[in-house]
């Protein structure tokens, strides 16, 4: 498993502890579970941009959840949304790389319907907010 993927998968873990618990400190999280420096940096990143755009997150994910109510989303689902999410929204990976990564950490994670679901989910995100169209443009 890659650096990226392992630095995935501990924010997923973290946000949904905080989800769980209402604990603050991603730090110590990713202390206590250290993967290394590398992992660790690029995960509080993760952490730390999710948190800072969670309003704006959460309200995409809700749009986008037809017949679903966020509060109804299973925490691992949602939290790997949110990730997913502010991947597309605010850094430059391919939307490809942070939907194929979202996926396999669903996989890993959630329950039998969760892969497909957050599959969906992103591939709207993506189309909303013109991750997909940066990655056609880029040669």
């Amino acid at each position: 498993m890659g650096t990226r993927r392992r630095a995935r998968e501990m924010a997923v873990q973290a946000l949904y502890q905080h989800d769980l618990t209402g604990d603050d400190l991603p730090e110590h999280f990713v202390q206590h579970f250290d993967g290394g420096e590398d992992v660790n940096a690029f995960c509080l990143k993760l952490i730390h941009g999710v948190t800072e755009h969670r309003g704006e997150i959460d309200l995409l994910i809700q749009e986008l959840c037809e017949h679903w109510r966020a509060d109804r989303l299973s925490k691992v689902d949602l939290n790997v949304l949110r990730l997913g999410a502010y991947e597309l929204m605010q850094t430059d990976v391919p939307a490809s790389i942070v939907i194929n990564e979202a996926i396999e950490i669903a996989k890993r994670f959630g329950e039998k319907e969760s892969a497909p679901f957050v599959n969906g989910v992103l591939d709207a995100i993506a189309e909303r907010v013109g991750a997909k169209a940066r990655e056609r443009a880029e040669p």
